[in-house]
């Protein structure tokens, strides 16, 4: 099931991409210009290749006088954070990928996604390529935060909508854009295709009054409608290769998730981790290429697996969790080789970086690489890496 989206004028290229696949083609520029023609309208067929930039957790909480009295070791400047400079580094990362499109994996902004601090923080690093952004929400977007001494009410959405989709003169988001549809009955949760591939963004954030702290994917609530139209979505697909993606992961690769429930269950994500059990079912059910998220502060690369978690390399979905944005870097869990997860076959949380997915007709290839240390951590972090290839079911 597709809905028709009206958007901006200004949102009229990424709107063409969604529909079609394709980025229109601007006048007069040559190869090495980029913005952001890589296909032409007579070029974009199934057959070409297309460039994904992947990633999330990004944007520090601005140092400004609407955060006064915040905690310092919260917002932009802290020495145990990434810090601005990190997310300048990823954002001009994933702009030297020359990207068709941006895969953002949730909690773009800290700590509660107001739309003061989107456009003082990640519009600063990654605002020159709103364009081909194409989000996922996170918990720093819709829930409070009051951890650490901080003590901020909960946005639901409403900055994360009002940045990506554009809002009025009172500050209040637009009903419609980019980010998806911001009603009472739809928070955001889309899919747009790229030459072969059918590719679903996803809004986890059930633990939310938006969603009035429901997180059964069967009982009507807002979760389970959009269960439903995941469900209707997949079935209506006919693109050989599908990627989702959302912010909380089903299966876990740090010790922040694993608190509860062992990394290899499903559910190690939380309450919005063991929700998207739903969602893998039904991915699986039709043949799934990849499934991203974010919400853990590190990289990591899961073997395909099925719902319950098992090795399946027939018919299972890899996981990869992308997560080190540039805000702050977690632990993982387990060290190379006896990972708590027996399904995580690389993992690093020492420095900041994004990933990029060249998408082919029907396989693709990943390229991992860090591009900044973490707090503590010198510049042998920047010698990880992470590539490959696989193929569509």
């Amino acid at each position: 099931m597709r809905r028709a989206t009206k958007l901006s004028s200004a949102a009229l290229g990424l709107a063409l991409l969604a529909a079609t696949g394709t980025a229109v083609a601007a006048a007069n520029h040559g190869d090495d210009d980029w913005p952001y023609a890589q296909h032409s309208a007579a070029s974009a067929t199934a057959a070409a290749s297309y460039t994904l930039a992947a990633v999330g957790d990004i944007a520090c909480e601005p140092d400004d006088a609407e955060n006064a009295a915040n905690p310092a070791s919260l917002k932009c400047g802290s020495a145990t954070l990434g810090g601005m400079s990190a997310e300048f580094a990823t954002a001009k990362q994933a702009q030297a990928m020359h990207p068709d499109a941006v895969a953002l994996l949730g909690d773009e902004q800290y700590q509660v996604g107001k739309l003061t601090d989107f456009e003082q923080s990640f519009e600063q690093a990654w605002g020159g390529l709103k364009m081909l952004e194409r989000p996922a929400p996170g918990n720093h977007e819709y829930y409070p935060y009051t951890k650490k001494g901080d003590n901020e009410a909960g946005q639901n959405g409403a900055g994360y909508f009002g940045y990506f989709n554009g809002h009025d003169q009172a500050g209040t988001p637009n009903a419609q854009g980019q980010a998806g549809d911001d009603t009472a009955d739809d928070q955001g949760w889309y899919s747009y295709n790229l030459g072969n591939w059918h590719i679903v963004s996803l809004n986890a954030e059930c633990d939310s009054d938006a969603f009035k702290h429901d997180c059964s994917t069967t009982d009507g609530g807002l979760l389970a409608r959009e269960t439903q139209w995941l469900s209707q979505d997949l079935a209506a697909n006919r693109h050989p290769c599908t990627i989702a993606y959302w912010h909380q992961p089903a299966f876990s690769a740090t010790t922040a998730s694993t608190a509860t429930v062992p990394a290899s269950a499903p559910g190690a994500g939380g309450v919005e981790g063991g929700a998207t059990d739903a969602w893998w079912k039904l991915l699986y059910q039709h043949h799934a290429t990849l499934v991203l998220n974010g919400h853990e502060h590190a990289y990591a690369r899961l073997r395909p697996m099925n719902p319950a978690g098992q090795y399946d390399p027939a018919h299972g979905i890899p996981e990869f969790i992308v997560g080190s944005g540039g805000e702050a870097l977690d632990t993982l869990a387990g060290t190379p080789g006896h990972y708590d997860n027996p399904n995580v076959v690389t993992a690093q949380a020492s420095a900041f970086g994004g990933m990029k997915l060249t998408l082919k007709p029907h396989s693709y290839s990943w390229d991992y690489q860090p591009v900044q240390p973490g707090p503590g951590f010198d510049s042998t972090s920047l010698q990880y890496s992470d590539s490959g290839t696989g193929t569509c079911h």
